[in-house]
């Protein structure tokens, strides 16, 4: 007969010695006191940061953009400027068309010789009547003796006061002829200043020292008097605007230290100190201000806008430039 088949033994288990198992479970207890107590150190101090600095990233670097508008209207026949080109104040950027503006001086040129050659006949027309008084106030000195004489008649006497009485009106007349021909030169001679001044401004040049933008005008295009045609954007100085939020504002105060970064160069870290604080909310400014008296009234926490100035000199590596978004801390000490 067959033996009966023999079932093979279980392996044998050893026990797990009791501090082993002991550890494996409070790990997990430890690892989780680490994150617990890791979030407590960072909660505390994040809280005892913010108690002492205040932070927002809606701020933006704002600088000086000055417009180029020319003063009178032509024809553009040359543009010595392109754009992100870098200016000094003074250099010429474009220019106008003269023929007419050199036109209007020469019209104005005539008009002033024309109003100072009636001031000479006007001064002629004094010196004759200031001559025709003399002889009629001689006459009438002499016809008032012989009347007394009883030797003219009272009418004689009356014609030669009457002659004498019109001799110093006329003489009244002509030197009011020649104030308002004075005048006449006056004008005349304001029209050709105006005339010569904007003849100057056919030639357009920098306000200010910087680097032009947003250029939009081509040699040959007719432009208008206060037209923009490009932009100076000033890059000599330029400061930070914080939109704070009006319950970040309670200890913050003029001449507290700031450091900011700028979004284009992550890690590094700018200084400053606050300027000034704006007059009112930046949506008091907006197109359609919020009307707080209607009856569907929901409070929003506004942002009130605060200017920073950099204390760091300028460095090249770095350049601000207006537009780039900033993140601002504020050490409300």
């Amino acid at each position: 007969m067959e033996e009966p088949l023999k079932k093979p033994h279980p392996p044998e288990t050893r026990a797990e010695p009791a501090p082993r198992r002991r550890r494996r479970k409070f790990i997990p207890w430890l690892i989780a006191a680490l994150v617990v107590g890791a979030g407590i150190v960072y909660g505390v101090r994040t809280i005892a940061f913010y108690r002492h600095h205040a932070e927002t990233d809606d701020a933006q670097i704002e600088g000086h953009i000055d417009p180029v508008l020319p003063r009178v209207s032509g024809y553009v026949t040359e543009i010595d400027v392109d754009d992100n080109q870098r200016v000094a104040r003074g250099d010429v950027l474009l220019r106008i068309d003269t023929r007419d503006l050199q036109a209007k001086i020469e019209t104005a040129q005539g008009a002033l010789e024309t109003a100072r050659a009636q001031v000479a006949v006007a001064r002629a027309n004094v010196s004759a009547a200031e001559t025709a008084r003399g002889r009629a106030t001689g006459d009438l000195t002499r016809y008032s003796a012989l009347r007394q004489k009883q030797e003219i008649s009272q009418q004689q006497y009356d014609a030669a006061r009457a002659a004498a009485d019109a001799a110093t009106a006329q003489r009244s007349a002509a030197l009011q002829s020649v104030a308002a021909a004075r005048a006449q030169v006056a004008q005349k001679q304001a029209d050709l200043d105006l005339a010569r001044l904007q003849l100057s401004y056919a030639t357009v040049a920098a306000p200010s020292s910087g680097i032009v933008s947003k250029k939009n005008v081509e040699v040959g295009e007719l432009v208008q008097a206060g037209q923009p045609l490009m932009a100076i954007v000033q890059d000599a100085r330029v400061w930070v605007v914080a939109n704070y939020k009006e319950t970040q504002l309670r200890r913050m105060r003029v001449g507290q230290p700031v450091t900011f970064e700028v979004d284009a160069y992550p890690n590094h870290v700018f200084h400053g100190r606050v300027d000034s604080f704006a007059a009112a909310t930046g949506a008091k400014f907006s197109l359609l201000p919020p009307d707080n008296a209607t009856g569907n009234f929901t409070k929003v926490v506004q942002r009130i806008p605060v200017k920073i100035v950099p204390t760091d000199p300028p460095d090249p590596r770095f350049p601000l430039r207006a537009g780039m978004s900033v993140t601002t801390i504020v050490d409300l000490g």
